[in-house]
Protein backbone atom coordinates (compact mmCIF):
# COMPACT_ATOMS: atom_id res chain seq x y z
CA UNK A 1 0.00 0.00 0.00
CA UNK A 2 1.62 3.30 -1.07
CA UNK A 3 2.07 6.16 1.36
CA UNK A 4 -0.54 8.90 1.08
CA UNK A 5 1.91 11.78 0.55
CA UNK A 6 5.48 12.91 0.98
CA UNK A 7 4.72 15.16 3.98
CA UNK A 8 6.41 12.74 6.39
CA UNK A 9 9.48 12.25 4.22
CA UNK A 10 12.66 14.34 4.48
CA UNK A 11 12.65 17.12 1.89
CA UNK A 12 16.12 16.06 0.78
CA UNK A 13 18.64 13.43 1.79
CA UNK A 14 22.00 14.65 3.10
CA UNK A 15 24.87 13.61 0.85
CA UNK A 16 27.98 15.39 2.10
CA UNK A 17 29.50 14.76 5.53
CA UNK A 18 28.62 18.25 6.72
CA UNK A 19 24.98 17.77 5.75
CA UNK A 20 24.86 14.35 7.42
CA UNK A 21 26.26 15.85 10.61
CA UNK A 22 23.68 18.64 10.48
CA UNK A 23 20.80 16.18 10.17
CA UNK A 24 22.24 14.09 12.99
CA UNK A 25 22.41 17.24 15.14
CA UNK A 26 18.78 18.05 14.31
CA UNK A 27 17.59 14.57 15.25
CA UNK A 28 19.70 14.54 18.42
CA UNK A 29 18.20 17.89 19.44
CA UNK A 30 14.69 16.63 18.70
CA UNK A 31 15.32 13.50 20.75
CA UNK A 32 16.46 15.55 23.74
CA UNK A 33 13.44 17.86 23.52
CA UNK A 34 11.12 14.86 23.46
CA UNK A 35 12.91 13.31 26.44
CA UNK A 36 12.74 16.56 28.41
CA UNK A 37 9.29 17.83 27.48
CA UNK A 38 7.42 15.12 25.63
CA UNK A 39 6.13 15.35 22.09
CA UNK A 40 4.37 18.65 22.86
CA UNK A 41 7.80 20.20 23.39
CA UNK A 42 8.90 19.40 19.85
CA UNK A 43 8.65 22.74 18.06
CA UNK A 44 10.54 23.51 14.87
CA UNK A 45 12.02 26.77 16.18
CA UNK A 46 13.27 25.08 19.34
CA UNK A 47 14.70 22.13 17.42
CA UNK A 48 16.66 24.53 15.20
CA UNK A 49 17.91 26.55 18.17
CA UNK A 50 18.89 23.45 20.14
CA UNK A 51 20.68 21.95 17.12
CA UNK A 52 22.47 25.21 16.39
CA UNK A 53 21.20 25.44 12.81
CA UNK A 54 19.25 28.22 11.05
CA UNK A 55 15.53 27.55 10.85
CA UNK A 56 15.82 27.69 7.05
CA UNK A 57 18.33 24.85 7.13
CA UNK A 58 15.95 22.80 9.27
CA UNK A 59 13.15 23.25 6.73
CA UNK A 60 15.54 22.26 3.94
CA UNK A 61 15.50 18.74 5.37
CA UNK A 62 12.22 18.47 7.28
CA UNK A 63 9.12 20.21 5.87
CA UNK A 64 7.22 19.91 9.17
CA UNK A 65 7.42 18.36 12.62
CA UNK A 66 5.93 15.04 11.53
CA UNK A 67 8.87 14.51 9.17
CA UNK A 68 11.24 14.73 12.13
CA UNK A 69 9.09 12.25 14.04
CA UNK A 70 9.19 9.91 11.07
CA UNK A 71 12.98 10.08 10.86
CA UNK A 72 13.23 9.30 14.56
CA UNK A 73 10.70 6.48 14.24
CA UNK A 74 12.58 4.98 11.28
CA UNK A 75 15.74 4.88 13.39
CA UNK A 76 13.86 3.32 16.30
CA UNK A 77 12.26 0.69 14.04
CA UNK A 78 15.62 -0.26 12.53
CA UNK A 79 17.09 -0.53 16.01
CA UNK A 80 14.29 -2.80 17.25
CA UNK A 81 14.61 -5.06 14.20
CA UNK A 82 18.37 -5.31 14.78
CA UNK A 83 17.82 -6.18 18.44
CA UNK A 84 15.43 -9.00 17.53
CA UNK A 85 17.72 -10.32 14.81
CA UNK A 86 20.79 -10.10 17.02
CA UNK A 87 19.20 -11.92 19.95
CA UNK A 88 17.69 -14.77 17.92
CA UNK A 89 20.33 -15.31 15.22
CA UNK A 90 21.76 -18.82 15.29
CA UNK A 91 19.36 -20.13 17.94
CA UNK A 92 19.67 -23.92 18.05
CA UNK A 93 16.91 -25.26 20.28
CA UNK A 94 13.56 -24.34 21.74
CA UNK A 95 15.06 -24.18 25.23
CA UNK A 96 17.69 -21.75 24.00
CA UNK A 97 15.05 -19.77 22.12
CA UNK A 98 13.00 -19.32 25.30
CA UNK A 99 16.07 -18.01 27.11
CA UNK A 100 16.81 -15.60 24.29
CA UNK A 101 13.22 -14.36 24.00
CA UNK A 102 13.19 -13.74 27.74
CA UNK A 103 16.47 -11.83 27.40
CA UNK A 104 15.01 -9.83 24.51
CA UNK A 105 12.14 -8.63 26.70
CA UNK A 106 14.77 -7.50 29.20
CA UNK A 107 16.72 -5.74 26.45
CA UNK A 108 13.69 -3.71 25.39
CA UNK A 109 12.86 -2.84 28.99
CA UNK A 110 16.41 -1.68 29.74
CA UNK A 111 16.60 0.46 26.58
CA UNK A 112 13.26 2.15 27.20
CA UNK A 113 14.22 2.78 30.84
CA UNK A 114 17.53 4.38 29.82
CA UNK A 115 16.13 6.45 26.94
CA UNK A 116 12.84 8.16 27.85
CA UNK A 117 12.55 9.79 24.42
CA UNK A 118 11.71 6.40 22.89
CA UNK A 119 8.26 6.40 24.50
CA UNK A 120 7.56 9.83 23.06
CA UNK A 121 8.72 8.75 19.60
CA UNK A 122 6.51 5.67 19.73
CA UNK A 123 3.47 7.65 20.86
CA UNK A 124 4.24 10.25 18.19
CA UNK A 125 4.03 7.51 15.56
CA UNK A 126 0.43 6.88 16.64
CA UNK A 127 -0.64 10.51 16.38
CA UNK A 128 -0.51 10.70 12.58
CA UNK A 129 -2.31 8.44 10.11
CA UNK A 130 0.72 8.10 7.81
CA UNK A 131 3.00 7.23 10.69
CA UNK A 132 0.46 4.70 11.93
CA UNK A 133 0.84 2.88 8.63
CA UNK A 134 4.62 2.90 9.01
CA UNK A 135 4.20 1.49 12.51
CA UNK A 136 2.06 -1.37 11.19
CA UNK A 137 4.66 -2.17 8.53
CA UNK A 138 7.44 -2.07 11.11
CA UNK A 139 5.60 -4.52 13.38
CA UNK A 140 5.07 -6.84 10.41
CA UNK A 141 8.83 -6.85 9.71
CA UNK A 142 9.60 -7.54 13.36
CA UNK A 143 7.19 -10.49 13.39
CA UNK A 144 8.75 -11.90 10.22
CA UNK A 145 12.28 -11.72 11.67
CA UNK A 146 11.09 -13.32 14.92
CA UNK A 147 9.17 -16.05 13.08
CA UNK A 148 11.93 -16.88 10.61
CA UNK A 149 14.44 -17.51 13.40
CA UNK A 150 12.08 -19.74 15.39
CA UNK A 151 10.34 -21.68 12.62
CA UNK A 152 13.16 -24.25 12.11
CA UNK A 153 12.81 -25.24 15.78
CA UNK A 154 9.29 -26.67 15.39
CA UNK A 155 9.07 -30.45 14.96
CA UNK A 156 7.32 -31.89 11.93
CA UNK A 157 3.58 -32.07 12.45
CA UNK A 158 3.47 -29.42 15.15
CA UNK A 159 0.06 -27.79 15.44
CA UNK A 160 1.49 -24.57 16.82
CA UNK A 161 0.47 -21.50 14.83
CA UNK A 162 3.92 -19.99 15.19
CA UNK A 163 3.21 -16.82 13.22
CA UNK A 164 0.30 -16.01 15.53
CA UNK A 165 2.41 -16.84 18.59
CA UNK A 166 5.23 -14.56 17.38
CA UNK A 167 2.70 -11.79 16.80
CA UNK A 168 1.32 -12.20 20.31
CA UNK A 169 4.80 -12.43 21.84
CA UNK A 170 5.99 -9.17 20.31
CA UNK A 171 2.76 -7.33 21.11
CA UNK A 172 2.95 -8.65 24.67
CA UNK A 173 6.54 -7.49 25.01
CA UNK A 174 5.82 -4.06 23.58
CA UNK A 175 2.75 -3.45 25.72
CA UNK A 176 4.40 -4.76 28.89
CA UNK A 177 7.55 -2.67 28.37
CA UNK A 178 5.68 0.54 27.60
CA UNK A 179 3.49 0.13 30.68
CA UNK A 180 6.35 -1.00 32.91
CA UNK A 181 8.51 2.03 32.17
CA UNK A 182 5.63 4.30 33.21
CA UNK A 183 5.72 2.74 36.69
CA UNK A 184 8.24 2.96 39.51
CA UNK A 185 11.24 0.67 39.09
CA UNK A 186 10.08 -2.03 41.51
CA UNK A 187 6.64 -2.31 39.89
CA UNK A 188 8.13 -2.21 36.40
CA UNK A 189 10.57 -4.99 37.23
CA UNK A 190 7.74 -7.16 38.53
CA UNK A 191 5.68 -6.60 35.40
CA UNK A 192 8.56 -7.52 33.11
CA UNK A 193 9.34 -10.62 35.17
CA UNK A 194 5.74 -11.74 34.76
CA UNK A 195 5.86 -10.96 31.03
CA UNK A 196 8.94 -13.18 30.69
CA UNK A 197 7.20 -16.05 32.51
CA UNK A 198 4.15 -15.71 30.26
CA UNK A 199 6.28 -15.72 27.11
CA UNK A 200 8.11 -18.83 28.24
CA UNK A 201 4.85 -20.67 28.93
CA UNK A 202 3.12 -19.60 25.73
CA UNK A 203 5.59 -19.66 22.87
CA UNK A 204 6.10 -23.37 22.20
CA UNK A 205 3.24 -24.97 24.17
CA UNK A 206 1.42 -27.47 21.97
CA UNK A 207 -2.31 -26.71 21.76
CA UNK A 208 -4.44 -29.03 23.88
CA UNK A 209 -6.88 -31.27 22.00
CA UNK A 210 -8.22 -30.65 18.55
Amino acid sequence: MPEKSVRTKPRKQPQQERSIQRVDAILAAATKLIADRGMSGLKMTEVAASAGVPIGSLYQYFPEKVAIVRALFDRLAARVEAMIDGRLAGVGSRAEALDRVEALAGDFYDVYRREPALMGIWFGSLADSELQLLNVRSIAREIRIFHDHLKPLLPAGSRIDLEARCNIALLMMGSAVRFAVSQDRETGDRLIAECKRSLRQMLFAEPAGE
